[in-house]
């Protein structure tokens, strides 16, 4: 049974926000850092607050930490020792294993990402404009009256218009494939694969393999937690449609090629269930958007090329032990979105999220390393994942097709890793444990 009232709202709910910031802190003292700990713990929403108040909130704080912001909050060295190794090195060490070299090297990150004085991270999302200011102004002024805990940098947040679905810079339609878990409350949609056990995203529950050993300790601390890994994708719209024209000879061969690239229409239709032709209608149809698999419709990619982004990232039924694979994603877009037939403006824009797991190395290490940026990935030779991953005009793209395939050569790099971490998100008794380290202990 999943202790609702104790887990963290942002690994159960997708909120309404259509804005927000992320803030990312430093404790320059433990006292510091537990004070301002508290005082956010009690703004935070559970997954059952959120689910039961969700049509009225406006606005949701999250809290997660890195393994040296538990560090600098005085959790015991035994207990941090107790945290998995990628964990404790952090995602900058990882650097090699997860592609994250050249442009997306952690010395080109921003906002001080790549630092050991990176501590936590508040998640401040808002459903208006006008509660985010707010919201932003409460938090400055809790940070202006806690001494010893600082603001390294922040991100705002701002969704792109349309409002009616979330979509990235690139016009794709967003949040289209998630797991369920068991005890959720949430069924899955047709084609979604069977809701599965709680121990894959949350720590303290059996995982699809049955009960789960070595969680980190104290169990105060890690029960109903769960990892975080946190990417900022620079997305080169410019570049992306300047591909796009230069290999088309009309505008829907545009639409079609940006399709091939990503496995889905703009709309979010999958290509294996409309190959020719975007359709909108299935695209917003959660009952029909989902409903496809690969080994049967599409086995050789004359649909949805087999190194697409979606197939990357979710090769459903051709990819072994994928109830252990999967991942949990939040997340939203920043920057201003880039009017359709204007230059480059130079500015910053693209999408900020975090993939949430239990098992960083089984579920996004793996990802990142073994289906993104494996240039053998269904044996094709030469590739990496077109939109996320590592590009440097060197690799290729083939689009399946019949007498002759076609294959794009000197793919660029339509998007940057601009910063990244792992945080742990812990649940909500684990917060109150962690403000409350420097208290004097009852006898």
């Amino acid at each position: 049974m999943l202790e609702l009232d104790d887990i963290q709202h942002i690994l159960l709910t997708r909120t309404p926000a259509i804005t927000g910031r992320y803030e990312f802190l430093t404790f320059d003292t433990p006292e510091g850092g537990r004070a301002w700990v508290s005082e956010l713990a009690d703004l935070l929403q559970s997954a059952n607050d959120a689910q039961a108040t969700m049509d009225e909130s406006e606005r949701w704080v999250t809290l997660a930490f890195t393994w040296n912001g538990l560090r600098a909050l005085g959790v015991p060295e035994d207990s941090l020792a107790t945290f998995p190794a990628e964990f404790r090195e952090g995602m900058p060490s990882r650097a090699s294993i997860l592609g994250d070299v050249g442009a997306n090297a952690p010395q080109n990150w921003v906002g001080d990402l790549a630092d050991d004085r990176l501590h936590a991270i508040a998640i401040l999302f808002s459903r208006t404009n006008d509660r985010n200011a707010r919201s932003i102004a409460a938090h400055d002024e809790l940070l202006a009256r806690t001494d010893g805990v600082r603001s390294l940098s922040y991100l705002d947040l701002n969704a792109t218009p349309p409002f009616d679905y979330a979509h990235d810079h690139f016009g794709f339609r967003d949040r289209l494939s998630q797991p369920v878990m068991k005890g959720s409350g949430e069924e899955p949609t047709p084609g979604s694969g069977a809701a599965l056990e709680p121990g894959e995203f949350i720590l303290g529950y059996p995982d699809e393999n049955g009960p789960v050993a070595d969680l980190p300790e104290p169990a105060v601390l890690s029960r109903n937690g769960s990892f975080m890994a946190y990417r900022r994708l620079r997305e080169h719209v410019s570049t992306f449609r300047d591909f796009l024209s230069e290999h088309s000879e009309t505008p829907a061969d545009e639409d079609l090629l940006a399709a091939k690239f990503m496995g889905r229409w703009r709309s979010g239709a999958p290509l294996v269930l409309a190959p020719d032709r975007d359709d909108p209608e299935l695209g917003a149809d959660p009952l029909r958007n989902n409903d496809f698999d690969y080994g049967e419709m599409d086995p050789h990619g004359y649909a949805c090329p087999l190194g697409s982004h979606a197939r990357r990232l979710n090769p459903r039924d051709t990819a072994h032990y994928m109830n252990r694979r999967r991942m949990i994603r939040r997340g939203a877009t920043y920057g201003p979105a880039l009017p359709e037939g204007a230059p480059d403006d130079g500015a910053d824009r693209g999408i900020a999220a975090f993939i949430i797991c239990a098992d960083l190395v089984r579920q996004f290490e793996f990802a990142q390393n073994v289906w993104i940026n494996d240039a053998s990935f269904h044996e094709l030779g030469n590739e990496h994942d077109p939109i996320g991953g590592v590009q440097d005009e060197t690799m290729d793209f083939t689009v399946p097709k019949r007498p002759i395939r076609k294959v794009y050569k000197g793919i660029p790099a339509f998007t940057t890793l601009r910063g990244g971490a792992y945080f742990f998100l812990p649940g909500i008794t684990a917060i109150r444990y962690l403000a409350g380290l420097g208290a004097p202990r009852r006898t």
